[in-house]
């Protein structure tokens, strides 16, 4: 970490992500479990980047192979060869461009360049937002493909000697990519999270994949908005309209809270978070990335099993631990409006 480096005044650089990386804990690319039945939670790993994300570079690591950096909601250690530093103005000026893609789907990509690996077939999340090429700059072709039936944007790449410049890629019109955020609606947030549906758990977004905040993280970002990085972070929070359970609150409680609760609100227990999907019959669901199992049976006796992945669930039944349910660790409901 070169801790013994760091001045009294650090002199902070800018950079643009080039490809989505992992956000550690350590300068390390090694694994860390507490257990060998728990390895699909690797306790250094904290978040993910992704493509044309703004970061602030604070530091270096002893072997010159990671930077610790800031980006909007969260700080840590990321592979120097997926971050490329510019001129602030450079890059702040890229991270506010007025016209600009935005991935809507739960992935994307550019297409494929057979001239250019560094902008050929790059992954795209959710939520990823990217300049769009101004028409009178736009040329003929790219790298040998017409431009009319894509989507043309502007990707960072590093030049040969290191610094920051800019190309453009192509990304299909048929893929689920739009100009601009959505509208912030409920019905969008329902329908951005169920294109999730399935997905597998990815703890601090491993796995190329995301955790349970990841999950409401990239819906949101997909309509402009962003929000905290953890749970905890977003649960306690002031932002949004919140409804507060206070420890030691009864059943009673719980159900006049969700009462007041509408489609797409945020429902919060430690440690994790769910969009809430409204009732059935009387039957809270929601939609989230659960980690282990949770199942029960009609009883409410534990069905032996993992789910690990995007699903929907009973909110009533479903288990946060052995020796509880999710409703009943509920302690805050959000309502972003």
């Amino acid at each position: 970490m070169a801790l013994d480096r760091i001045p009294q005044a650090v002199g902070v650089r800018f950079g643009l992500v080039l490809r989505r990386t992992n956000m550690r804990r350590w300068p390390t690319r090694d694994f860390v479990y507490r257990s060998p039945e728990t390895r699909d939670l690797d306790r250094f790993q904290e978040n993910g980047l992704f493509p044309g994300e703004l970061v602030a570079i604070l530091h270096e690591s002893d072997d010159g192979k990671w930077f610790f950096v800031r980006s909007y909601n969260y700080h840590a250690w990321v592979r120097k060869i997926r971050i490329v530093p510019g001129e602030r103005s450079t890059v702040m000026r890229y991270a506010t461009a007025g016209r600009f893609l935005v991935v809507t789907g739960s992935r994307a990509s550019t297409n494929f360049n057979p001239v250019d690996r560094a902008i050929s077939e790059v992954p795209l999340d959710m939520g990823v937002r990217l300049p769009l090429t101004e028409p009178e700059r736009l040329p003929k072709h790219v790298d040998g493909q017409n431009p009319m039936a894509s989507h043309a944007v502007e990707m960072p790449v590093r030049e040969d000697d290191g610094s920051l410049g800019f190309r453009t890629a192509l990304v299909g019109r048929g893929q689920d990519v739009r100009e601009g955020f959505l509208p912030f609606t409920r019905e969008n947030i329902i329908r951005q999270a169920f294109k999730f549906l399935g997905e597998r758990y990815g703890w601090g977004h491993s796995y190329n994949a995301r955790d349970c905040t990841g999950l409401v993280l990239e819906v949101y970002k997909s309509m402009g908005i962003d929000l905290p990085r953890n749970s905890s972070q977003q649960g306690h929070s002031p932002i949004g309209e919140n409804i507060r359970i206070p420890e030691g609150a009864d059943d009673r409680e719980r159900r006049r809270a969700l009462a007041k609760t509408r489609v797409g609100d945020l429902i919060y227990t430690p440690g994790h978070v769910m969009i809430f999907l409204g009732s059935d019959n009387g039957e809270p669901y929601v939609i989230h990335d659960m980690s282990g199992s949770g199942w029960v049976d009609d009883n409410g006796d534990p069905i032996d099993g993992v789910m690990n992945g995007v699903a929907v669930t009973p909110l009533l039944t479903t288990k946060a631990s052995p020796d509880s349910t999710y409703f009943e660790q509920i302690y805050a409901i959000k309502g972003i409006r």
